[in-house]
């Protein structure tokens, strides 16, 4: 939906170690990383990544923002119209890889990036822009928070965790939801 995710200019190492903590989340879990491991698999030494992420919630919120940029980036929809198949896709690509969507999820609700608008809602804004201007301005934020928040593994680690929802279903009722909010602005196209 929203192209790729703004990633500070990393150095060889930062992301050595951004890319060695994915891949361990993945093979053991988040909580069983130690940062002796992920100097070991980076091949790196443990201070080194002391020195470039101090605490451990610096580096999951690193590894976050790396996740979104390089394994869960996307294409630019076209038309806000099309936003239902990129969250349908959006959530078969948590689903393939779950471990690492829960670390963006938990990031997400950490409150990583509250300070500015994310690269998502800036891309929703553009296309209502073009295509929908005649919203006023409660119903454009009511279209952004909604499409915003279903493009979100958050969204995704709801409807797994408090749902039982398996991966057909996710997709299934993340894009429902987005067409829904779609239809209430459908008739208000700009020719």
């Amino acid at each position: 939906m929203t192209g790729s995710t703004a990633v500070p200019a990393l150095g060889g190492t930062q992301a050595a170690i951004l890319a060695a903590y994915a891949e361990l989340i993945e093979e053991v879990g988040s909580d069983d990383v130690s940062f002796r491991l992920i100097a070991r698999r980076a091949g790196i030494a443990e201070r080194t990544v002391f020195r470039n992420y101090p605490t451990r919630v610096d580096l999951l919120l690193a590894t976050a923002r790396w996740i979104e940029a390089t394994v869960f980036v996307r294409e630019e929809s076209h038309s806000i119209f099309d936003i239902p198949l990129a969250i349908r896709d959006a959530m078969q690509r948590y689903d393939a890889r779950p471990e690492l969507a829960h670390v963006v999820a938990e990031a997400a609700m950490r409150g990583v990036s509250g300070a500015a608008p994310s690269l998502g809602r800036v891309h929703l804004e553009r296309l209502l822009d073009a295509e929908v201007p005649s919203l006023d301005a409660a119903q454009r934020r009511a279209v952004i928070v909604a499409l915003s928040h279903l493009d979100s593994a958050a969204t995704w680690v709801t409807f797994h965790r408090e749902f039982g929802m398996d991966r057909r279903d996710i997709a299934d009722a993340a894009a429902w939801a987005a067409e829904a909010v779609l239809d209430s602005i459908r008739d208000r196209v700009a020719p």
